[in-house]
């Protein structure tokens, strides 16, 4: 058994990206005849007779992490999920609501790959805490909808009217978060943490402002569909 040891700095920071490049060249790598190298991440070799190879201290910690905040985050969504049904009595509307939430990697992902940012814990976090905001910009909207359709407005008509009225909310929502999070932009630590909540809250104000309507409309015009006028040979029978 042979330890190796090293710490990762300079420009590639994340023990993420340094290892995938390593992984890269390993796949290269000459071996005896018969013989093959078997990598392991978050479980240890079972035994010796076979080279293997175990990615061990920072890269062990960096997959727990990232695993349990997977799970918080899948958590988070059915309590969201549940949460929404219970406001709206309806199962269909909490989807359309949380459908926004990936729309948000729309704008953390260009945005670290502009920043030359590396996508990290902090990251992770800040894209957790971004979906409550989406979801509170798409309930304005589906909720201002549903009180025009309460007042006897059409639903087409409710959808347009929730767009242009509830933009301003969202907007003013989207630049508090921005203006927030900008002090820590800067910050190498967390960096990712604002990037995230900064082009997640932008992306995803302009992509579910439209979306979120639009969806709505796609699901309730069907129950709304005016049924087609009976023949004239039934009318003149009931004539």
């Amino acid at each position: 058994m042979v330890y190796v040891t090293g710490d990762v700095a300079g420009a590639i920071e994340s023990p993420v990206y340094a290892i995938l490049k390593m992984n890269k060249d390993l796949d290269h790598l000459t071996l005896p005849a018969g013989y093959t190298l078997t990598r392991y991440n978050s479980m240890m070799p079972e035994s010796t007779d076979h080279y293997s190879m175990k990615w061990d201290g920072e890269w062990h910690i960096t997959i727990e992490v990232f695993r349990d905040m997977g799970l918080a985050f899948a958590a988070v969504l059915v309590l969201i999920y549940v949460l929404v049904v219970g406001w709206f009595r309806s199962f269909i509307v909490p989807l359309i609501i949380m459908a926004p939430i990936p729309l948000t990697l729309v704008g953390i992902m260009p945005a670290h790959a502009m920043m030359g940012a590396f996508f990290t814990a902090t990251s992770m976090i800040g894209f957790i805490a971004g979906a409550g905001i989406i979801v509170r910009n798409s309930i304005i909207l589906v909720d201002f909808i549903e009180l025009r359709i309460r007042q006897g407005i059409p639903l087409a008509d409710a959808v347009i009217d929730a767009g242009a009225t509830r933009f301003r909310p969202m907007l003013l929502t989207a630049a508090a978060v921005v203006v927030g999070a900008s002090v820590i932009l800067t910050d190498p630590i967390f960096q990712g943490l604002a990037l995230s909540l900064i082009a997640g809250a932008v992306a995803s104000t302009f992509l579910s402002w439209p979306t979120i309507p639009v969806l709505y409309y796609m699901v309730h015009s069907r129950h709304q569909a005016v049924p087609d006028s009976q023949p004239e040979s039934e009318e003149g029978d009931s004539l």
